[in-house]
């Protein structure tokens, strides 16, 4: 099960993480963000250790998406050494995340 972070934990949980980080924003009423949910879960038992694979609700924590411009849900971004490396806006397949993760964070 992929971490919930806050607009508090966010920069010791994202921006000062040692591994890369796949935040996903989303809302529990977005449809597409619960079609991706459990794909983000499978993702974060996969990665564990490699990529630190995180969601923020965006209803409960408005600061950070504000911050990063977030105007869509679902939106995944790929941080890396605390900088956006990748960001993408709607609901994505598995093996399109994988391939993010493979070649952007881990590469």
């Amino acid at each position: 099960m992929a971490e919930q972070v806050t607009d508090a934990t966010f920069e010791s949980v994202v921006l000062k993480s040692d591994l890369p980080v796949l935040l996903d924003f989303w809302a529990p009423w977005c449809g597409p963000c619960r079609a991706v949910g459990p794909i983000i879960d499978e993702l974060s038992t996969e990665y564990a250790g490699k990529v630190r694979i995180v969601k923020m609700n965006v209803d409960e924590n408005p600061a950070t998406p504000t911050k990063f411009g977030i105007r869509a849900i679902p939106t995944l971004v790929l941080f890396k050494n605390g900088e956006t490396v990748e960001q993408i806006t709607g609901a994505v397949t598995k093996a399109a995340m994988k391939d993010l993760l493979d070649n952007k964070a881990l590469a």
